[in-house]
């Protein structure tokens, strides 16, 4: 399997108040291709900072993290954004549809930044998949919790990233979209072959994944 993700030696402080908070420390792990990771931990061991790291949002105190053997402390911001528009899909528990845009026009929007041809045709061919053909045209204040997120999930597959990246996906859901929404995200990347972290305290959802990450008190046990 070809390495995905490596971080060296993370280490993230914060500044509060005059204080230093040491929110992650030494992390040290690799991530491969066609691999799903789950990373869990108490509320505050730093699950969603770690997130923000691989994502190229938030920078190291100290070490390295290669994406794709691209070290992000050594790259310019733009193509860090560049990586995200192109290759990382991701997912947060608020679901941050656009709010004047309808489902399916949000299923389309990475599609059109990336230039993909057919978007609308792709965008339909994937609400279908997630059973909500019928809401396509529904803005997200007309969907429910669950329908936004699975809307969510659609927006992060459709451009066909390497890595999803999912913050607690189904965090703000009932116990019958938390299966629905856990069980499409493992089909698709499974199906499509995307390497998918997700952040989750739902301990069935990491059994299912190939490995389990635990934080505690910033660091990784194993």
């Amino acid at each position: 399997m070809k390495n995905l993700y490596r971080l060296d030696n993370i280490n993230l402080n914060y500044h509060l108040n005059g204080h230093e908070i040491k929110v992650l420390k030494n992390i040290n792990f690799e991530i491969n291709t066609n691999e799903r990771v789950a990373i869990m931990g108490e509320s505050g061991s730093g699950k969603t900072s770690l997130l923000m790291l691989m994502s190229g949002l938030e920078k190291p105190t100290s070490g390295s993290i290669f994406f794709n053997q691209e070290d992000f402390s050594k790259i310019s911001e733009k193509r860090k954004t560049e990586i995200r528009k192109k290759r990382i899909g991701l997912i947060f528990q608020q679901f941050y549809l656009i709010p004047n845009y309808t489902a399916i026009e949000n299923v389309m929007f990475p599609m059109q930044i990336n230039k993909i041809n057919n978007e609308k045709k792709k965008a339909t061919s994937l609400l279908s998949d997630i059973g909500l053909d019928h809401r396509k045209d529904n803005l997200p204040s007309e969907l429910s919790g669950g329908e936004q997120q699975r809307v969510a999930i659609a927006r992060a597959i459709s451009f066909g990233p390497e890595i999803i990246l999912a913050d607690e996906p189904t965090g703000n859901l009932d116990t019958k979209n938390t299966k629905l929404v856990s069980d499409l995200l493992l089909k698709y990347s499974k199906k499509k072959k995307i390497t998918l972290i997700l952040v989750t305290h739902n301990m069935e959802l990491a059994k299912k994944c190939d490995r389990i990450l635990n934080i505690i008190d910033g660091r990784i046990k194993v």
